[in-house]
């Protein structure tokens, strides 16, 4: 994946839920970083990717336990600069001959700290004797430094909550700047990959477009590419970027569910087909897909069901790209960065699964075609801002979220056309109003799910038994954490009024306030 037009940093992952971040926080100020699992990183990987810098993530684990995660020893005999964040500090230092103690004085959330000496990472954003908030995660502090180092800050749980060793380069916070709970956090980081680590910060979309148009041309040379649409942006982007690069030798192929948005299969071909005039496969399987989903109420069962049947249609219609003289040799994805980094833990194995994936459903293995990912690289935010830069337009950059499975995993329980109906009209009439109220770009993701569950009402003076719809809307910036969307209760009962008076099968309304965690955003 390594990109070597540009400067890089490597940020190695102890396990903590926020390293994601700490990358997004370089590549918003133009630096091009990856994430590597600790364990993942000998020194002739690390050498070949020839960091400027290297950063020290966080982790659930204690550097006190027996066989506690540790950085290559080659990491601090590179000669480039260093910054240990929470455990990344806690391991730097023991390592380097410093004392870590257990769970005495801990520290979670908001906290302040007081700095006692300049630091270039701290240059022209914090001034000695300022008392500074940060947000703090951790049992375990560092007790003694290693020779050469010097404390920047303190906290009341952390006596070394910044040290810095200036011959060395080498620095720790036991704090997290990554997250935005530290005011200025961005803005240290940036201190480190642009003052100390010297990075011009020339990593952009612009940029990137050129060079993935060079790589996709040299890759495909004259062979015929095989595009899988969803119509939602990873794709989309995907197959304008690629058709930018190689013209009519790419196709695409939309394979309709039956499970997708009011209008959005009209949407998907009217944009390609009409706009781009890109050669586009529309297979309309949804019968097919309604009919291999009867009976069927069990989640992760619906998710490989649906997935099975996508990879046998989109076989069935590359077949049609792969006859005569010269076959399809290439397949598409919009894999994205997240994709690749949840793909292994910091432990070396697969991540817990909390459901299923859904990218094309899960590549066959006997599969012929070669991979193309030029969005493996990015995330969801930076796909959008190639959007922008490749001129698509902005209904489709904008758009949310939308799962794989489409509507049949926001109907839990068994699917049915009637079902599908219903909770697709329900849906339309939601984010009408989330529009109309000027809310749709504030929201991540909202939308409606059918519950298995009738109530009893009234309609008329007569009685009804019909569905409960739930409504969700939530606030995040890459879908790993999330919080509802604050609606106002006017708002609200104007939707639920519509719903209820509009769409037959539905008499009662509520609203899902579940944070993620402990929730998922979707109900399935």
């Amino acid at each position: 994946m390594t990109n070597t037009q540009h400067d890089h940093i490597l940020i190695l992952d102890f396990g903590s839920q926020v390293t994601q971040l700490i990358a997004r926080r370089l590549r918003e100020s133009g630096v091009y970083c990856e994430i590597w699992p600790y364990n993942q990183a000998d020194d002739k990987r690390i050498k070949s990717f020839n960091p400027k810098g290297i950063i020290l993530a966080g982790g659930p684990c204690s550097v006190l336990e027996e066989d506690a995660p540790t950085a290559p020893d080659l990491v601090f005999t590179l000669g480039v600069p260093v910054f240990g964040i929470c455990y990344g500090q806690q391991t730097m230092v023991k390592q380097l001959g410093g004392h870590v103690k257990a769970e005495q004085s801990r520290e979670f959330g908001r906290a302040f700290v007081d700095i006692l000496n300049h630091s270039e990472i701290t240059s022209g954003v914090w001034d000695k004797g300022a008392h500074e908030q940060v947000w703090m995660s951790h049992g375990d502090h560092v007790a003694s430094l290693p020779e050469g180092f010097e404390v920047i800050a303190k906290s009341d749980g952390a006596p070394y909550a910044f040290i810095a060793d200036t011959a060395r380069h080498f620095y720790g916070v036991q704090f997290h700047p990554e997250v935005v709970h530290t005011p200025h956090g961005a803005e240290l980081l940036r201190n480190f990959t642009h003052n100390v680590c010297g990075c011009s910060g020339d990593w952009t979309m612009a940029s990137f477009r050129t060079e993935q148009i060079e790589k996709i041309r040299a890759q495909v040379g004259d062979a015929k590419v095989i595009c899988g649409l969803s119509g939602g942006v990873d794709s989309s982007v995907t197959a304008v970027l690629i058709h930018e690069a190689i013209g009519d030798q790419l196709t695409c192929i939309y394979v309709d569910t039956g499970l997708m948005r009011a209008g959005e299969s009209e949407q998907v071909v009217d944009l390609f087909r009409n706009h781009y005039n890109i050669p586009l496969i529309h297979e309309d399987a949804s019968k097919r897909f309604l009919s291999g989903l009867e009976g069927i109420s069990d989640p992760e069962i619906k998710r490989k069901v649906i997935g099975g049947l996508f990879i046998d249609v989109f076989d069935e219609c590359s077949a049609k790209v792969s006859t005569g003289a010269k076959p399809a040799k290439f397949l598409a994805q919009g894999t994205l960065y997240p994709d690749v980094i949840e793909s292994v833990s910091f432990k070396g194995g697969p991540s817990e699964t909390i459901k299923s994936h859904h990218n094309v459903g899960g590549l066959p293995d006997d599969m012929e075609l070669e991979l193309i990912e030029p969005m493996r690289e990015l995330f969801k935010d930076e796909v959008r801002a190639l959007g922008r830069e490749l001129g698509m337009p902005e209904e489709f950059i904008r758009r949310h979220p939308f799962p794989g499975p489409g509507l049949a995993i926001r109907i839990p329980g068994e699917i049915t056309q009637d079902k599908i109906n219903i909770l697709r009209k329900a849906d339309t009439i939601y984010l009408e109003e989330i529009r109309t109220a000027g809310l749709y770009d504030k929201i991540w993701q909202a939308f409606a799910v059918l519950l298995p569950v009738k109530t009893v009402g009234v309609m008329g003076d007569a009685r009804t038994y019909d569905y409960v719809c739930a409504l969700r809307a939530v606030t995040s910036t890459d879908g790993m954490t999330a919080d509802y969307y604050p609606f106002e209760h006017k708002f609200l009962g104007r939707v639920s009024t519509r719903i209820i008076n509009e769409v037959h099968g539905i008499n009662r309304v509520v609203y899902d306030i579940t944070s993620k965690p402990p929730g998922t955003i979707e109900w399935e």
